[in-house]
């Protein structure tokens, strides 16, 4: 349950309290490259500064902008597309192996139910890492996130059991997922709002060469005489700080310049250290994100873990859960609206329209997602006996579609500044149109063409999403509380994205053991365990065997069951995007120095 503000009469809502008077701040454009020096109305920016809007972070990366060249910014641009070259090409090989690691502990069927605690943890540490990349500073905070994600990948290659897999999951997503956010951040903090778009699809291109690569790649690694998981997975705890490293370096240079030229100012606080201690616990909202996180782990494990339980939805602890968890959310919702020392959510602009349904729609797509997506690549591996290699290039034409359509949409917003009628005449119709089709077309004795033509579908309505759905939260705010509201919109994305596992693994654990037992034959009834926890062993039977005709059937008749659980999550979808104000963005400036 969430809590609903009162949406403001002014139509104009919080939009026009950034773009006031953009017809006089159109900055000045400098010819070479399309580098701009934005003009920022110093009425309004003096309004903010005098409001403490711009902490430390805020001041650092505003000055950076100033004394670098033009250079710099290219090299810092280069930077982040290698790091999200290494991010999509990791991201891939270890999303690809983790079932396989799963089915070596015999625990495939947990694969849903670890990616909810790494979704989980990842979503809502965006909250203090966004304060920590105001306060401190953006690359002070990417440095600690290099170090978290080295960690999760060292731990991944090390483990030993299904537990510490579990809990490196949970180290590696934080890492990952920080650092993503961070690389948007920051390309936020350095172009204006009408090349933004475009900015974030290019940093996003890598992944049109990645998908080609990392399926072959994760073939060799699995394969008799391949260097095996550990290898595969442990590589990149080498290349990841050898890329990351240079960006920390750029920014922390360019940051320390700024200060010894005067232009960052940091007044000594006075505190003590039991002071300090209880201004940073106030100012980090400790006490509230304990409150949301416990109330999600609780509401959401009950979901993945009701069918262990010998009463299932009857179990004491599971009916606990879910009433503690919605409790506890509840009371979080509460706590920072009306008793928090310090909030991480900005209830004035949640207030507006645009960014409350922005919210909603995100958590939507990504519930809805989860909810057909979790077990999609087995279902390939084993319904339609694709390869290692033909399954992930399937399973990332969503990838591929996606980054072209959010390039395509980068040039349009460029030129044409809207972003509420392409989300809703493209974005939300393809993605319906492309689930919808999978409920007829996940059948066993279906054409594999048919499931590609849904996914391309669903690529590209989810690109026009992805990138609108960015856009929007930006548009309605000032460069200074860009990092709050992108973070709540990610938090949001991976709590969607947890439901959505939790549902895929109650639907899943609830659901497919039952139909695998009921159409097994009598000869495989003895190897029901092995079959239901080993993706290997599943699509280890011989096509046309009645053993996996009886496995493929179980998977067809689950997997129906999601897809229509989450084409029904998409009406939410569709009435949060016709919510939206439709915003111009090309009249709306935030930033200032040397900008793309």
């Amino acid at each position: 349950m969430r809590f609903l503000p009162k949406f403001s009469s002014n139509d104009n809502d919080v939009v026009d309290e950034v773009a006031h008077k953009d017809a006089e701040n159109t900055g000045p454009e400098n010819k070479e490259a399309g580098v701009v020096t934005e003009k920022v109305d110093s009425d309004y920016e003096n309004e903010q500064i005098a409001k403490a809007e711009y902490q430390h972070g805020d001041e650092a990366i505003r000055a950076t902008t100033q004394v670098w060249s033009k250079y710099h910014l290219y090299a810092s641009y280069f930077l982040i597309w290698l790091i999200c070259f290494v991010q999509a090409f990791s991201a891939g090989i270890i999303g690809t192996m983790t079932p396989y690691v799963t089915s070596s502990f015999q625990y495939h069927s947990l694969t849903a139910t670890m990616s909810i605690a790494a979704s989980l943890v990842s979503g809502l540490i965006k909250l203090p890492f966004a304060k920590l990349l105001n306060i401190w500073g953006r690359p002070q905070a990417f440095g600690i996130m290099i170090i978290i994600v080295t960690m999760g990948i060292v731990m991944m290659a090390a483990c030993n059991n299904v537990e510490t897999y579990a809990a490196a999951l949970v180290f590696y997503n934080v890492g990952y997922s920080t650092i993503s956010f961070a690389t948007t951040i920051l390309i936020a903090d350095t172009s204006a709002l009408k090349s933004r778009a475009l900015a974030i699809a290019v940093s996003a291109t890598p992944y049109l060469f990645t998908v080609w690569a990392y399926g072959p790649a994760a073939e060799r690694i699995l394969a008799d005489g391949g260097i095996g998981f550990r290898w595969g997975i442990g590589i990149w705890a080498i290349i990841y700080p050898v890329v990351c490293v240079p960006l920390f370096a750029l920014l922390y240079y360019y940051q320390k310049k700024a200060e010894k030229l005067g232009m960052i100012k940091r007044e000594p606080s006075g505190r003590t250290f039991a002071q300090s201690c209880v201004h940073w616990f106030n100012e980090f909202d400790i006490f509230g994100i304990l409150i949301l996180a416990t109330g999600l782990a609780l509401f959401l494990l009950a979901f993945a873990i009701y069918s262990y339980q010998a009463d299932t939805w009857k179990s004491p602890l599971i009916i606990c859960f879910i009433i503690f968890g919605a409790l506890l959310i509840i009371g979080f919702v509460v706590w920072e609206r009306w008793f928090a020392p310090v909030t991480f959510i900005p209830w004035r602009l949640i207030a507006n329209r645009t960014v409350f349904f922005t919210y909603t729609m995100v958590a939507s797509i990504y519930c809805a997602w989860y909810i057909w997506d979790n077990y999609f690549y087995s279902f390939l591996i084993v319904v339609f006996n694709e390869s290692v290699t033909n399954a992930t290039y399937i399973t990332n034409i969503y990838t591929m579609g996606s980054t072209l359509a959010s390039l395509i949409m980068g040039v349009v917003i460029y030129y044409n500044g809207r972003l509420k009628w392409q989300a809703l005449y493209f974005g939300v119709p393809l993605t319906i149109l492309g689930v919808g089709l999978m409920i007829h077309f996940r059948n066993p004795d279906s054409q594999i063409g048919y499931i590609v033509m849904c996914q391309i579908f669903i690529a590209f309505g989810g690109g026009v999403l992805v990138i609108c759905e960015q856009m929007t939260i930006m548009a309605v705010c000032s460069q200074g509380e860009i990092p709050s509201l992108m973070a709540m919109e990610t938090m949001i994305s991976s709590v969607g994205g947890s439901i959505g596992s939790a549902i895929a693994a109650g639907m899943w654990t609830g659901i497919f053991p039952v139909k695998l037992l009921e159409y097994l034959p009598a000869e495989s009834q003895g190897d029901f365990a092995s079959i239901y926890g080993d993706l290997t062993v599943q699509s280890g039977y011989p096509v046309g065997s009645a053993t996996r005709d009886s496995i493929n059937l179980a998977y067809s008749e689950t997997q129906r069951l999601m897809l229509i659980t989450a084409t029904c999550m998409y009406i939410i979808t569709l009435g949060s995007v016709l919510m939206w104000k439709d915003v111009n963005v090309k009249k709306i400036n935030q930033v200032k120095g040397t900008v793309f």
